[in-house]
């Protein structure tokens, strides 16, 4: 089932409509919109006791279960060399494309136990970072 929001009062309900479906736990979509709502999205899967999954390593600062994703500031620093290098003249038709080659795993296991969930062990030992 998919739920959407494009407000953040819209999250809330979003949740509210994942609980009422039987939902036992969400993905948030790789987004601009939710990169900025890491602290009304953990707010609402707390609420709602849903863990969540995100790309964004802020979220799980909020208190989101997981994030699993690129490392946003390292993709910030390579854009930074785009730009740097099209101001200097070189055409974007130019410029290779990149994607990303590592991606950080960040645990929230303090969230972990407030849904009484257990972290098996083997994916601890992979995660990047945890908070306990």
């Amino acid at each position: 089932m998919a739920v959407n929001a494009t407000t953040p009062q819209g999250i809330e309900t979003a949740f509210a409509e994942a609980a009422q479906q039987g939902a036992t736990a969400l993905i948030v979509a790789a987004d601009a919109f939710f990169s900025a709502q890491g602290s009304q999205i953990a707010r609402s899967a707390a609420q709602h006791r849903l863990p969540t999954i995100s790309l964004y390593k802020d979220h799980v600062l909020a208190g989101c279960l997981i994030s699993y994703g690129q490392n946003v500031a390292e993709f910030h620093r390579r854009a930074a060399t785009y730009v740097d290098k099209v101001l200097k003249g070189t055409k974007p038709q130019d410029l290779p494309v990149e994607q990303p080659t590592k991606f950080d795993m960040v645990i929230n296991l303090k969230t972990a136990k407030e849904f009484d969930l257990v972290v098996p062990q083997s994916l601890l030992a992979t995660a990047d970072e945890v908070i306990e």
